[in-house]
């Protein structure tokens, strides 16, 4: 039950951010790459190199060839097998909402208009150059609806999961988990000497949904505040990081990354405290019942 319902899913989270922190500075890298225009275009090379565009969708041929439209220059983009983003809107306000990542194929489904940044290799076929994905170097496409000057630091403040916990790996784990659990439950049902046994494989089988119970909810509402926090947190240090203004007093990234490490804790701290709450809660009602007796 602890690898399903906790190891499992915090390495998945570690992962996320893993994952979030690789596109972070992929991104960081490709907005400093110089911007593709008719002139440099005319004096690229056979070696092309890193390189970034932005633009409108003007169309899409063979299903993958993605055509952006820039002030001075229309160059096509080679989308098969590489992962674009699309840009939630943000006000200013609240909490952004990480990119979504979408598939190659979904492009066709975006309005012609659309804005685009891509990020990477130029390559040359047939006498003409376009971004091609690589292994060791891929393209970063990104559709967005702010102003471009606003680009960098709205994907930057984004770019993080408001719950790493429930990622593609948490669903999984928790229904091996509980499959364990019934299948434990199953095991012993006919047993009385493994009462016990049974009445906690049980009550195991809700842990997942325990947090949104009272009384433990009061400390469910606690933990999300403070991972929330956390996370702004987080987001500062990002900007802090890159060289992004701060709507808030600038302060060592360091201490950011602190703040929010201590805020984490004492939220995973209280959202446990909230599940024991909440088993204890459950097996004195039993006991009041005489399901079980202590």
């Amino acid at each position: 039950m602890v690898f399903c319902y906790g190891i499992f899913p915090i390495l998945g989270g570690f992962y996320i951010r893993y994952k979030w922190r690789r596109f972070r500075n992929r991104f960081n890298y490709l907005s400093h790459c110089p911007l593709l225009d008719y002139r440099r275009y005319r004096q690229l090379d056979s070696e092309g190199g890193d390189f970034r565009f932005t633009g409108e969708i003007e169309s899409i041929t063979d299903g993958y060839t993605l055509w952006v439209r820039g002030s001075d220059l229309t160059i096509s983009v080679s989308l098969e097998k590489t992962k674009c983003f699309l840009l939630p809107e943000y006000e200013g306000e609240g909490d952004p909402e990480a990119p979504e990542q979408i598939r190659w194929n979904r492009v066709s489904t975006l309005s012609e208009g659309a804005k685009v940044f891509i990020g990477g290799q130029i390559k040359q076929k047939n006498n003409r150059f376009y971004f091609c994905p690589g292994k060791q170097n891929p393209l970063t496409v990104v559709f967005y609806n702010c102003p471009d000057a606003e680009l960098r630091g709205s994907i930057i403040r984004a770019a993080r999961t408001r719950n790493e916990y429930w990622n593609s790996f948490t669903p999984v784990s928790l229904v091996i988990g509980a499959l364990i659990l019934i299948s434990i439950t199953a095991s012993y049902l006919n047993r009385p000497a493994f009462h016990m046994t049974v009445i906690s494989a049980f009550v195991a089988i809700f842990v997942p949904i325990l947090p949104v119970l009272p009384p433990g909810f009061l400390f469910t509402v606690l933990y999300r505040r403070m991972t929330w926090n956390a996370r702004k947190l987080r987001i500062q240090s990002d900007l802090v990081h890159f060289g992004l203004p701060l709507d808030v007093p600038k302060i060592p990234t360091g201490r950011y990354a602190i703040r929010a490490y201590l805020l984490e804790t004492f939220a995973w701290i209280i959202v446990l405290l909230g599940i024991l709450i909440n088993i204890v809660f459950i097996f004195l009602i039993l006991s009041f019942f005489r399901i079980i007796s202590f």
